[in-house]
């Protein structure tokens, strides 16, 4: 969600540095340790909430120096957006502000735009989640800070993009962008009312597409000596991840609707029930649908003139789909997964999340980070990035409000 105010209520200007904790990370590969991928790079994080904290988190995550700037007193809004919590910050900020450090800086007073100038002056990216035109009120012009600094890459955040006044100034929320992008319109069950998918997931699409942006800024760099400014809008990033559903309305005319767990170009491809619990099924070519018909007893139906290639199958699906329910109806889940699975056909229970990290799977993904500060360690999900298949360190746990501001402000 692109942030649509101002810092607010003490700057502590200071000289920033090009030096600092967690600014030349290594990664361990065997015997070796070798430097992380964005090792020695500051980045300056003005932003909030989930999309741009997920794109500077991933920066850090691959070896910056990421100074989360905040501000005074209440910092990122998720701080609070609780419970659960560890310790005064909520799960919800921890989970998107690892390998980072904190300063509490109020934007609206000159000393500190002038703190903001400095860290900017000796960083090599600044990302912003503000309304448009807010940095310019606050004195901060993205053009200026890169006068400033040539090599600097500015990134803006925004829920529309400049595309007019009127859309500009609107605010963007995950929720109102997944109504107007189409996604609410094709999720949930047939016929039923418009769902929001159960996590922030544009926002997470924006803060990626945002990550994209910003390293390939950074390789131009790596030619032209230059830095450029990135800008991505949650509107324009959720419409470009609609994919095969913005090109089946582009292309073939259609409207797509809410089909629950189906597929609108795959059949079958979704969620069937068994006697006691629903599995999902992924019959995606036409081998692969000959074998469930073995496995459900109905082999005949793979060389049916309705079914035999899937664009039949998704022109009768209303037929289809019936009689595989039926079949798979009359055994238990568990039954019918170790069936498809032995006859190579994808298919998966329909986890928890709780069952999702008691998984082998899912439990090598849980990072356990050393955290003094408060009192323990924090269980987070890694970073699902392995480099010689190695994952990268954690190094910093989400920083406490402020905890850095004067080591940060003081460097140089």
């Amino acid at each position: 969600m692109p942030d649509q105010g101002a810092p607010g209520p003490v700057a502590r200007p200071g000289n920033p540095a090009t030096t600092g904790p967690g600014r030349l990370p290594h990664m361990t590969g065997g015997s070796q340790t070798a430097p992380a991928p964005l090792a020695g790079l500051r980045v300056i994080d003005l932003s909030r909430v989930l999309a741009g904290p997920l794109a500077t988190m991933t920066l850090g995550d691959l070896g910056a120096d990421v100074v989360k700037v905040e501000r005074p007193g209440d910092g990122d809004d998720t701080r609070h957006w609780g419970p659960p919590f560890a310790g005064d910050d909520a799960a919800y900020f921890l989970s998107l502000n690892r390998n980072k450090r904190s300063v509490e800086i109020d934007l609206r007073t000159p000393a500190g735009v002038d703190a903001v100038e400095r860290l900017a002056a000796r960083a090599d990216v600044l990302i912003e989640n503000f309304r448009p035109g807010l940095m310019a009120e606050l004195g901060l012009s993205l053009d200026g800070l890169r006068a400033a600094n040539p090599r600097l890459i500015t990134c803006s955040l925004t829920a529309f993009g400049d595309a007019s006044a009127e859309t500009a100034a609107r605010p963007g929320y995950d929720i109102i962008v997944q109504a107007l992008c189409g996604l609410m319109s094709v999720t949930g069950q047939p016929g039923g009312e418009p769902v929001k998918a159960g996590v922030a997931l544009l926002d997470v699409v924006t803060g990626l597409q945002a990550t994209i942006g910003i390293l390939a800024a950074l390789a131009e760099r790596e030619r032209t000596g230059h830095g450029r400014h990135v800008g991505v809008s949650l509107f324009d990033a959720s419409v470009a991840a609609m994919v095969n559903q913005a090109a089946n309305t582009l292309i073939g005319g259609v409207v797509p609707s809410a089909l629950g767990t189906a597929h609108p170009n795959i059949v079958p491809y979704q969620a069937f029930h068994a006697s006691d619990r629903p599995f999902i099924l992924a019959g995606g070519n036409d081998r692969l649908f000959r074998r469930t018909c073995e496995v459900v007893g109905h082999p005949e139906w793979a060389d049916d003139d309705r079914f035999a290639a899937n664009h039949d199958r998704v022109a009768n699906r209303d037929e289809l789909v019936p009689l595989l329910a039926a079949a798979f109806a009359t055994r238990p889940a568990a039954q019918w997964l170790r069936e498809l699975e032995a006859a190579s056909v994808p298919c998966s229970p329909i986890r928890t999340m709780d069952e999702v990290f008691a998984s082998p799977e899912g439990a090598a993904l849980v990072d356990d980070v050393d955290d003094p500060a408060r009192r323990g360690s924090l269980r987070l999900v890694a970073n699902p990035l392995r480099f010689d298949g190695h994952r990268l360190p954690t190094r910093l746990p989400p920083p406490r409000l402020g905890a850095d501001t004067d080591e940060v402000l003081d460097e140089g």
